[in-house]
């Protein structure tokens, strides 16, 4: 839900950088001593490189940090096996002050944020002063074209603003019923499954249904397209964004490292490439598709028919989209005719975006009800409430259950744990608390040197312990109800983004479909708890783990294939 939810450009970069640190990790382990030498080689030249662009002018502002715990990668190996990458952000921030420097690959550092002032001023600057790394504008362009995810400054300006009127409250009102129907559709394949299954109900892997619901509500709200994964059809971009988890070879690996050095590399062919170029293919061919069947401009509701229209008026130009030429499709007009190209790449967005994030917020969102069957039934007691399914004014009420459930998943459960940019130009960050560097200065600012790489680490802002009081990992949805969130939580109100929350991000790149993203999100687990009651086949206690090897990090029952969330289901009856 967050990318819709969650800072959306980072998320493909991350992706990629996180499937092959894992991949490399586990084969470094695996590396015959010929191949080891081999690599020494390779990691010597790479370090001497980076050696050298370090050296010369004025330095960043020298902070505290933890010293290395690998000699190639830094701390990014105990990031990467931490139950919570949060938690050891907060508790450097807590030993070093709340803007330190971690050492990163092959003898790099960068900057970590946790200072609510400095990120609050690094969002505003986002798209003109940190930007995307070189590495991953190139790789995003490489797989999803030019569209929002890839633009900075004024073209991202330009794209966000023909986008916006397809995401307004009142387009996104206009899709609530679609929202509503892709949950009954499961409601429809769940009733089947449980017939005959008597009290004890039965067992359904649940991540699976919340990957095809949203799926099918990206395509009808998206494009006017029903995938039909909910009646059981097998769809081209679900096996597509699949085997985008596969993982990376030797040889892949090893081009990944090199290409972090310069962008010739990532002209090599590997088998990680061609898994991205089959993604690209599929994304680009639906698109086509999409952009050729797409109705009158004038009267589709759409997410794409709004697109087509708002794009038309604000003139995007050919340079901010793919050089890829188009097949002529269903418009004839002359205005009309480099729009598809612009609008092809923002399909790949919308794609990308309303796909995998809502899919884990949803399953979290199960996780959490079936470890708290008081909060089920409160929530459920809640929703019976209402006549039928839920208002407009019902789903975007401050004041309900369901929003403090809602807010909870996104402040515990964030999708993106941690975004990264790079200062494309010098720059001084204020502090809202005074920080002392390694050489004992006191200070109220930070410079940060042009190439500098930041981190925004989201998910440990969301859950600290500082600004959130003493219960901020708890899953607590009462802490919603104070708008102040209580008086030992008070620092939270000095976070930016929605609700006092990093999970959508904030300034320039805030998320675009957040409203879209919380209707979907509220709208399918309203028809959800209403029917059905959810619980782990073993007990609430059951271990949830973290899934690293497919597009985003996924939560799993611990022992279980793949990322399998089995849960209990039963009917749920009013009557009872």
């Amino acid at each position: 839900m967050s990318t819709h939810s969650t800072n959306s450009g980072t998320v493909l970069g991350m992706i990629y950088l996180n499937t092959n640190l894992d991949t490399l990790l586990d084969t470094i382990r695996s590396w015959d001593f010929g191949v080891l030498q081999a690599s020494i080689l390779v990691g010597s030249g790479l370090i001497c490189y980076f050696l050298i662009h370090r050296i010369g002018g004025r330095r960043t502002t020298p902070l505290q940090g933890p010293s290395s715990s690998n000699v190639f990668f830094g701390v990014m190996p105990q990031l990467r096996n931490a139950p919570d990458s949060g938690a050891v952000y907060e508790e450097w921030a807590a030993q070093y002050g709340s803007v330190f420097a971690v050492p990163s690959i092959l003898g790099s550092r960068r900057l970590v944020f946790t200072d609510p002032k400095t990120i609050a001023n690094v969002y505003t600057k986002e798209t003109y002063v940190y930007l995307h790394t070189p590495q991953s504008s190139r790789f995003l362009e490489r797989v999803i074209g030019r569209g929002l995810f890839w633009a900075e400054g004024d073209s991202h300006k330009r794209q966000r603003r023909a986008l916006n009127p397809a995401f307004s409250n009142a387009s996104i009102k206009n899709l609530t019923p679609i929202f509503f129907d892709s949950a009954y559709k499961a409601k429809t394949a769940w009733d089947a499954m449980l017939e005959g299954s008597g009290t004890d109900g039965t067992i359904i892997e649940v991540q699976k249904w919340m990957n095809h619901i949203s799926l099918d509500t990206i395509g009808l709200a998206g494009f006017s397209h029903d995938f039909e994964t909910l009646s059981g059809k097998t769809s081209q971009i679900d096996a597509a964004f699949d085997s985008v988890g596969s993982k990376p070879s030797l040889f892949d690996t090893v081009v990944f490292m090199l290409s972090l050095v310069s962008p010739i590399f990532d002209k090599i062919p590997t088998g990680s490439g061609s898994v991205f170029r089959q993604l690209t293919k599929t994304m680009r061919s639906l698109g086509d598709k999409f952009l050729a069947t797409t109705g009158d401009v004038t009267t589709d509701k759409s997410v794409i028919g709004l697109l087509v229209k708002s794009a038309s008026a604000e003139k995007i130009s050919h340079e901010e989209v793919t050089a890829q030429v188009c097949k002529p499709l269903r418009w004839s007009s002359s205005n009309l005719s480099h729009l598809v190209l612009s609008c092809r790449d923002q399909i790949n967005v919308l794609l990308l975006a309303g796909y995998e994030t809502t899919s884990i917020s949803l399953t979290w969102a199960l996780i959490e009800l079936a470890r708290n069957p008081a909060l089920q039934v409160k929530l459920r007691e809640e929703l019976l409430q209402s006549d039928g399914d839920l208002t407009w004014e019902e789903l975007t009420n401050h004041n309900s259950f369901l929003d403090t459930f809602t807010c909870e998943i996104l402040r515990v459960h964030p999708p993106l744990p941690e975004i990264q940019r790079i200062a494309a130009e010098d720059d001084v960050l204020p502090l809202s608390t005074p920080i002392r560097t390694r050489n004992g200065d006191v200070v109220d600012n930070v410079f940060v040197r042009k190439g500098t790489i930041i981190t925004l680490p989201i998910q440990c802002i969301n859950r600290s312990v500082e600004f959130w009081g003493a219960d901020a990992k708890e899953f607590n949805p009462a802490r919603w109800l104070d708008e102040s969130h209580g008086a030992d939580q008070h620092r939270a109100q000095e976070i930016a983004g929605y609700r006092h929350l990093l999970t959508f991000s904030d300034g320039p790149r805030m998320c675009l479909g957040k409203v879209f993203a919380l209707m979907e999100f509220k709208a399918v687990l309203s028809v959800l708890v209403r029917n059905f009651t959810f619980e782990f086949p073993k007990g609430p206690e059951t271990e949830i783990v973290m899934h690293n090897t497919n597009i985003l990090r996924r939560p799993k029952v611990e022992g279980e294939k793949g990322y399998d969330v089995p849960l209990r289901i039963r009917p749920f009856s009013a009557t009872e």
